[in-house]
């Protein structure tokens, strides 16, 4: 796509010398699980799943489209138990709209996830055809997979964290499993058609109507820590999982990892992707979500946002590229604009899919933001960078604001300053 241009537009001043950076080791809260599958067993017996399944009887299994780490083995310790209960399991893709909307990117998707039948050791089922179940009081269609709403019971899988469209008094998590991820595109864009300020109240409406339809079996909660690891995880009957995720999400959102600093000039995210959040960046991180009538929050800001490369792993899926301010003809090179459009169409957040200034190089595209702040030294620009928002525990800072973190209790250790490096192709090393 030809868009962006090949150098630093003259007149744009840049930094003539390497701009010094110091790793910086964060320090977090780390509750952790030390045998998933052992846990995923003790949960799912409290259960009782022999009492509520018949034998023979057919189970989805929900397979999102996050990356959460320790999902091949939940899923696997999950579909071992559905079937010493006299169950046959199937996984179930369920993700809104996402990989482009279409039954093989789907799979694709979860494939990158490490998701396959060999590897999970059941069928795997992808689908963008819906049923109805019912409708809601108020009016809202409870959407549910094909696949999905031919099996004899739902067992959901999902992990509870902050949403990337509303704040409280819940998130992501089971309920949003049940009423957008197996209520595919059409599920998924009822809820977003309400706005931020309504988006909670009618997944749980929607939720809950599908609950009462009696075709859930239970679901399973995941809440994972600050380095990615699962910390917790919690077997919900069906009739309590819109309660329990609602006590359960302040412990989620308080593990959560976070940047070292609240204020910076320029946040350098190294890769974005749908593996890291549902808007490439999570926005509870960046403190940028860029949705029309909402303001942002005050703290995390960060004055510019480069962002520098897209995942493999989202498959072309660049939803939320529009939170960054600069990034690369590599990464828009990379852009599936269907998948992303598809993707952002259905959120309604519009913003979020717009395309940044776009740079020939990460080198350009650094020195391009540094040169749009009008600080007079470069040097005195305090400057984060990531690997991506998911992954803090290590990160770079630049030499202003080292200082200020010596000593915090979250900080670990902080290394000498180095000169940012780039290679012969402007590639940030």
């Amino acid at each position: 796509m030809n868009v962006g241009v090949e150098q630093i537009p003259a007149g744009v001043r840049v930094p003539t010398t390497a701009l010094p950076m110091a790793r910086v080791h964060q320090r977090f809260r780390r509750p952790r699980v030390e045998d998933v599958p052992a846990a995923v067993r003790a949960e799912l017996r409290r259960l009782d799943l022999a009492a509520r399944i018949r034998p023979g009887s057919r189970i989805a299994v929900t397979a999102g489209s996050r990356g959460i780490r320790d999902i091949v083995p939940i899923l696997r310790a999950a579909v071992e138990e559905i079937r010493m209960a006299g169950g046959d399991p199937l996984l179930v893709a369920a993700m809104g709209s996402h990989g482009g909307g279409t039954d093989e990117g789907q799979r694709r998707l979860l494939q990158h996830l490490g998701i396959t039948p060999e590897s999970i050791g059941a069928s795997l089922a992808t689908s963008m055809e819906t049923v109805e179940l019912g409708r809601t009081p108020t009016g809202f269609v409870a959407y549910c997979d094909r696949n999905a709403a031919s099996c004899d019971a739902i067992l959901a899988v999902s992990r509870i964290k902050p949403h990337t469209g509303f704040t409280h008094p819940f998130g992501s998590g089971l309920m949003k499993m049940l009423g957008v991820g197996l209520g595919k595109a059409p599920g998924a864009a009822q809820i977003h058609q309400r706005g931020p300020g309504q988006m909670a109240a009618a997944i749980r409406e929607i939720a809950e109507c599908v609950i009462g339809t009696g075709r859930v079996l239970g679901g399973l909660a995941i809440i994972e820590n600050a380095y990615d690891e699962t910390a917790r995880l919690v077997a919900v009957p069906p009739e309590t999982i819109p309660d329990v995720e609602v006590d359960l999400f302040p412990e989620a959102r308080a593990l959560m990892p976070h940047l070292p600093v609240d204020n910076m000039d320029l946040l350098i995210v190294d890769e974005v992707g749908k593996n890291y959040s549902g808007t490439g960046m999570d926005v509870n991180v960046i403190g940028r979500w860029r949705i029309a009538g909402v303001a942002e929050p005050e703290v995390p800001h960060a004055e510019r946002i480069v962002a520098l490369r897209l995942s493999a792993a989202s498959e072309g899926n660049a939803q939320g590229i529009g939170l960054a301010d600069f990034t690369t003809r590599a990464l828009v090179d990379r852009i599936d604009f269907s998948a992303t459009y598809l993707n952002c169409i259905v959120s309604t957040y519009v913003q979020r899919a717009m395309l940044p200034i776009v740079l020939a190089t990460e080198r350009d595209a650094i020195f391009a933001a540094l040169g749009s702040l009008g600080i007079g030294d470069p040097h005195r620009t305090r400057v984060v960078r990531v690997p991506n928002t998911l992954h803090l525990e290590d990160v770079w800072v630049s030499e202003p604001l080292v200082e200020g973190l010596r000593g915090q209790p979250h900080i670990a250790a902080v290394g000498p300053a180095e000169p940012l490096r780039f290679d012969n192709r402007g590639r940030l090393c």
